[in-house]
């Protein structure tokens, strides 16, 4: 297969793989590949990696099939993995009977937190020292926003992760991508995305904000730029201080209704 993406491209994912030291000398990367448009691109990125890359690291797919759909067909990431020369495996989880079994919490939470146990088992499993996941530049700054608006905090994920209960290392290459470019790259690496088998897809927190972003941006043509530099280190301005508690409070009541 010959592989190829725009040096524009190329030059956003060396630029992460560079910035954050993604990748290094003996690596084994796992990626988790669910079939949809970023997974995919991601696999064939890191293909193109390992071809032009001067450094020596393995690379294998892998695929959570969450038993939302018995339609869910994985032939075809099989096939283009096999296509690029990458070793590919899928593992049953039964993520849509623990949301079931769960119905006090948000489905995306609890699918998420199984997707990523079975991806990091699998990878402790074989050896694997990185995870690979296929987050972009748009999920990023959503999920800025998302932490704002629901847990009151500045937050979001990094482009490199170490978790230490594992000793496995998160890494996501695309963080320089717009999900825009992502389903353009279709025309460069031919695979026609899989359809989420998620029956909550589209009816998500992120969803939501998504199309806010896109609705205020319409008004605002820099909004979306201005989130993405509030993301960074650096960026804060001046804030409230933190919250006393309610010891540090009650000393400082004492100390105030104190005679002078």
């Amino acid at each position: 297969m010959n592989i190829n993406i725009p040096q524009s491209y190329f030059s956003k994912l060396m630029r992460a793989v560079v910035e954050f030291e993604l990748i290094e000398q003996g690596d084994r990367i796992l990626i988790g590949v669910s079939g949809g448009k970023d997974s995919i691109f991601l696999t064939y990125a890191l293909a193109i990696l390992r071809e032009r890359l001067k450094r020596d690291f393995y690379i294998a797919a892998f695929t959570v099939n969450p038993q939302f759909d018995e339609s869910f067909d994985t032939a075809s990431i099989a096939s283009f993995c096999r296509s690029l020369d990458i070793a590919y495996e899928v593992v049953d989880v039964d993520i849509a009977g623990a949301i079931a079994a769960q119905d006090d919490k948000s489905p995306c939470f609890t699918c998420a937190f199984f997707r990523r146990g079975a991806v990091n088992r699998y990878a402790v499993a074989h050896k694997m020292n990185k995870v690979a996941y296929a987050h972009h530049h748009d999920d990023a700054v959503e999920t800025f926003l998302m932490s704002l608006f629901y847990s009151g905090q500045l937050n979001t994920f990094r482009p490199k992760t170490y978790l230490d209960k594992t000793d496995i290392t998160v890494i996501r290459p695309l963080v320089y991508f717009r999900e825009q470019e992502i389903i353009d790259a279709t025309r460069y690496h031919g695979f026609t995305p899989i359809p989420s088998p998620c029956p909550h897809n589209g009816n998500t927190t992120r969803q939501t904000v998504k199309e806010l972003i896109a609705h205020l941006s319409a008004e605002n043509p820099n909004l979306y730029n201005h989130l993405a530099a509030g993301m960074r280190e650096g960026a804060l301005g001046e804030l409230w201080p933190a919250s006393k508690t309610r010891k540090e409070m009650e000393r400082t009541y004492r100390a105030f209704m104190q005679k002078s």
